[in-house]
């Protein structure tokens, strides 16, 4: 029995030569049966190889709407409705008619910050979409008014509270405190 060792030695090396050539022979039949080539005899006509067509590249004209116009725009059209609140109020003898409508509460502030803010808020109680003006004044611990902001609310909802921000740079840095001075509706 000592006579088949040399044949099983042989054995294992030719395997060991031949297991490279039959996994890279395994691998080529693979990516062979893979071609996606789909019009080939013998390819079966259920399976097809699906390419994206391309889509047209966009324009080399600018956008129309850019970020810098589109800010302009929204900035544009918030100072008009601040001047017709503006205007509406410089009509208001007293403190308006919708003062009980309205709140306004001051903003969390960072030492940072260049600008006081103010959160109004503005409920409706009409049963059609109205227009509000907002005069809303930035005080100091002693009372002394160190700015005054006016605010329009453009077609707030009937039976809803909507809210718009006061934004006052000559009271930053101080602590304020901010309340309705004037508020009219219609």
């Amino acid at each position: 029995m000592k006579t088949n060792l040399p044949v099983r030695g042989a054995r294992r090396r030719a395997a060991r030569t031949l297991a490279p050539l039959a996994a890279a022979a395994l691998l080529f039949a693979g990516v062979a049966a893979c071609d996606s080539d789909t019009s080939s005899e013998g390819t079966d006509q259920g399976v097809h190889t699906l390419t994206p067509e391309p889509a047209e590249s966009p324009s080399e004209a600018p956008s129309p709407r850019t970020r810098r116009s589109f800010a302009a725009s929204v900035s544009a059209e918030s100072e008009r409705v601040r001047q017709e609140a503006a205007k509406r109020l410089e009509e208001v003898e007293g403190r308006g008619n919708a003062v009980g409508d309205v709140s306004v509460n001051g903003l969390p502030l960072t030492a940072s910050e260049e600008v006081r803010s103010a959160l109004v808020r503005v409920t409706n109680p009409t049963d059609e979409p109205t227009f509000f003006a907002v005069k809303v004044e930035f005080v100091d611990a002693e009372d002394k008014v160190l700015d005054t902001v006016v605010v329009g609310v453009e077609d707030a909802p009937p039976g809803r509270t909507v809210t718009a921000q006061a934004n006052s740079r000559k009271a930053a840095g101080v602590k304020t405190f901010p309340r309705v001075a004037q508020a009219e509706r219609g």
